[in-house]
């Protein structure tokens, strides 16, 4: 059984992984954005969507969430000191963002980098010594806090580890499908005549989607049984196409080694699920 990956080139994955550094190296230093005010009305985009390409090497600042600890009621757990490396790209990078101010976070990384390359040694000596400095604080604060946790903590913030790992797999899985081409599912019977009330009855101009939404799902259900087969046979019709047209997709992944896209109930030997541990209940004192 042949599987196949997706690949990234290590010269791409290096850049990224340094972009996403420099935006939490930097996200500290940068003023709150203003907030948006939306219409409540209205859910149509203010402006255009920008390219992927371009979003994805913004100087947008990064959203900080809570960390796994957090989540569990913990205070965050001491963070890593910065390696001579980025430390040299937090005191450099605002002067080369002064002098270019039209600059991208890629062309930053990318000059920062050769800057370190080309830096003298008493300065990497300096900053190597601060890195062990803080190094040697951080293991012994990491030391203190390990030792607060029970193991009913450490277990809960395992388990939130490996369901961000399963997250980041499925995510990774649709992406897969949909570049593999997979015949997407036709629409329900409720859905179509969602879509086609959006045109027979749109939504008000003091009406919000949520209850227009609700004031057409009301409609569905008053409506007879005649009236609802008509969006019922368009459904059936167009799920008979998906079935042979995923049915011709599977066979066709099959024999090209894919075999993480296909259902596993179309497979001779399906592999065996992931196990998933269960945690006890917490006792009440």
């Amino acid at each position: 059984m042949i599987y196949t990956t997706t690949l990234m080139s290590s010269r791409g994955g290096l850049i990224g992984s340094l972009i996403n550094k420099v935006r939490q190296v930097v996200a500290k230093d940068r003023p709150p954005s203003a907030p948006s005010i939306a219409n409540d009305t209205d859910h149509r985009p203010l402006t255009s969507p920008r390219p992927l390409a371009v979003a994805s090497i913004s100087n947008s600042p990064v959203v900080q969430s809570k960390t796994l600890e957090e989540q569990v009621g913990l205070p965050p757990r001491p963070k890593k000191p910065l390696t001579p490396y980025f430390r040299f790209m937090r005191e450099q990078r605002p002067k080369l963002k002064a002098s270019n101010p039209q600059i991208t976070t890629i062309e930053v990384v990318r000059q920062l980098s050769k800057n370190w390359s080309d830096a003298d040694a008493q300065l990497k000596e300096r900053l190597q010594a601060e890195f062990k400095r803080d190094q040697q604080i951080y293991l012994e604060q990491r030391t203190k806090y390990d030792a607060t946790l029970t193991d009913e903590q450490r277990a809960e913030i395992k388990q939130l580890k490996q369901d961000l790992v399963d997250a980041k797999e499925r995510r990774q899985l649709r992406k897969r499908v949909k570049e593999l081409g997979r015949p997407k599912k036709p629409a329900s019977a409720f859905l179509r005549f969602i879509a086609s009330e959006r045109t027979n009855t749109p939504q008000g101009a003091k009406q919000t989607y949520r209850e227009w939404h609700q004031k057409t799902t009301a409609k569905w259900t008053r409506l007879s049984d005649s009236e609802k087969e008509v969006y019922m046979q368009e459904s059936r019709k167009e799920m008979e196409l998906y079935r042979k047209a995923i049915s011709v997709w599977e066979e066709k992944m099959i024999r090209l080694g894919h075999i993480d896209v296909v259902r596993h109930g179309n497979l001779i030997d399906p592999p065996e699920p992931k196990p998933r541990k269960t945690q006890a209940p917490k006792q009440k004192l």
